[in-house]
């Protein structure tokens, strides 16, 4: 009787940790492919815009309100951002959710 239970007790606690292991496996999965959605999404929506024959995007400008070539960096922000202004913060983010003006 002793060794019956030990067993059931051996046997809950590995299928238990099991399935915590499965459980910390499956959560850090869905962060990944979740990241990896949105980094797809945001390369799409850079890549949508329209270029020139240089390969700059065509973007208006939110910072001057004017028609501007810039090239993206690896984020995906216009080379004339500036980091921490307001204008080039949302311009930047604009471009990465795909709603940024063109010409």
């Amino acid at each position: 009787m002793a060794d019956r239970r030990r067993l059931e007790r051996f046997l809950r606690s590995t299928l238990q940790e099991a399935g915590e292991q499965f459980e910390e496996l499956r959560r850090s999965t869905d962060e990944q492919l979740e990241e990896a959605r949105d980094s797809y999404a945001v390369a799409k929506n850079a890549r949508g815009l329209p270029a020139d024959d240089a390969g700059r995007a065509k973007i208006v400008c939110r910072r001057y309100a004017e028609q501007r070539a810039a090239k993206l960096d690896e984020e995906y922000r216009p080379a004339c951002y500036e980091e921490g202004h307001p204008d080039c913060e949302g311009c930047a983010e604009d471009v990465r959710n795909g709603r940024i003006e063109t010409w």
